[in-house]
């Protein structure tokens, strides 16, 4: 079976990370076992796209294996960072924070909590922070369940094309982020249960350098703007967990102001690059599919 637009995608993702790694050097251990990741990842290409597309178990792994991919990915980021070092990536925070006096006039992501702190609004925004697993993981295969399996690969690719940009930057130009670069709140805000749970989440397997620009909104909005093209019903659905994710992401200390701003410019540019892409994709495959002709009716190509 061919390669689609989000298995090149993902292809070229690894040969990126790979250059990166093999250049930037010496080889640590966690790197050579990122590299045999790597080779993994071309064997589980090759092994999906060999599955018969038409089973079911198939079907799904075609449509949806990036998605599994997605925690796998994130936390390569935290190996490859590390050869930047902390106190290197928060040079980086330091621009990012000056951009952010200049265009709010101090830190929202650090004062915003502290001058207005509320155990309703902490517990709500930091479940909303949640929410981005499901917003994220859960479109496209409700999308297919409906039927609809070609919107579904559309949804997956603009999830990907918007986190391989984000995590393009995060790899040359790494930005902790307010979680790491301040101290976290303390009091009751920080202790409501969701805010406990979020802090655990990343307690246990957070990634370094991935705050500029924010892949939380920046791909979550892709994906629901291509879902609400989809299927408008399931978009709509998703806007007000969106909205309450992007303003959880400053509020709750997760990212600068100007990440989330980055992510707002971003995921539209990316939704409409990745339905151009996959059109044009798609257009070019069936003029060149030799079992199509140009001159056949429509009615015998059903």
């Amino acid at each position: 079976m061919a390669l689609t637009p989000t298995d090149w995608l993902l292809a070229g993702y690894i040969a990126f990370l790979t250059v990166v790694l093999v250049v930037r050097g010496p080889l640590a251990d966690g790197h050579a076992w990122l590299l045999v990741a790597h080779g993994l990842f071309v064997v589980l290409l090759v092994a999906v796209r060999r599955l018969p597309p038409t089973a079911r178990v198939g079907k799904a792994l075609h449509a949806f294996y990036p998605l599994l991919l997605l925690g796998g990915f994130y936390s390569a980021l935290g190996i490859v960072n590390g050869n930047w070092g902390l106190e290197a990536i928060l040079r980086h925070d330091a621009v990012v924070q000056g951009w952010e006096a200049a265009w709010f006039g101090g830190q929202p992501s650090y004062d915003w909590i502290r001058s207005a702190p509320s155990v309703f609004w902490s517990g709500l925004l930091h479940l909303a922070y949640l929410s981005y697993y499901p917003m994220i993981l859960l479109p496209a295969p409700l999308v297919a369940w409906r039927g609809d399996w070609d919107g579904a690969r559309r949804i997956v690719f603009a999830t990907m094309l918007t986190f391989v940009i984000c995590y393009g930057v995060f790899v040359l130009w790494p930005v902790a982020g307010p979680n790491y670069a301040f101290p976290h709140p303390t009091g009751a805000v920080r202790e409501v249960w969701s805010a406990r749970l979020v802090y655990g989440l990343l307690g246990a397997g957070s990634s370094v350098g991935a705050a500029f620009p924010s892949s939380h909104v920046a791909a979550t909005l892709a994906t629901v703007l291509v879902t609400w093209r989809v299927w408008r019903p399931a978009g709509a659905v998703l806007l007000l967990p969106f909205v309450l994710m992007t303003v959880g992401v400053v509020y709750c200390q997760m990212h600068y102001a100007v990440d989330a701003a980055a992510g707002l410019i971003l995921g539209p540019v990316a939704a409409v690059a990745a339905q151009w892409l996959w059109s044009w994709d798609a257009g070019a495959a069936a003029v060149e599919s030799p079992a199509i002709s140009l001159s056949t009716p429509r009615t015998s190509r059903r």
